[in-house]
């Protein structure tokens, strides 16, 4: 039991992958399914707020060189934007269940 914990640990570090710095390519690449994922949402007019501003600040965060930070806020954005879909989707049913009779 205590060789398993540090050799699990070993394994589980060599297997994580290493931090880089984020590129233009990765943060355009980020930003196009974010983009794609809340046009989805607004066709099923349920986009949240918090996605189109937090869009916002990664293009911000692109056009001032800083694509760290523009990649993570895509990676954010895309995820408000497919919560937002779940969200959608799964209340479309959902509401029959709460209905008074």
């Amino acid at each position: 039991m205590k060789r398993s914990l540090p050799l699990a640990m070993l394994l589980a570090l060599s297997l994580a992958p290493a931090a880089r710095a984020a590129t233009e390519a990765d943060y355009k690449a980020a930003y196009a399914a974010a983009e794609t994922a809340s046009k989805e949402a607004a066709g099923l007019r349920h986009q949240w707020t918090t996605t189109v501003s937090t869009l916002a600040a990664a293009k911000k965060a692109a056009d001032g060189g800083d694509f760290d930070r523009a990649f993570a806020a895509a990676k954010e954005a895309e995820a408000l934007a497919k919560a937002s879909i779940f969200q959608a989707t799964s209340e479309k049913e959902a509401w029959k269940t709460m209905e008074i009779r």
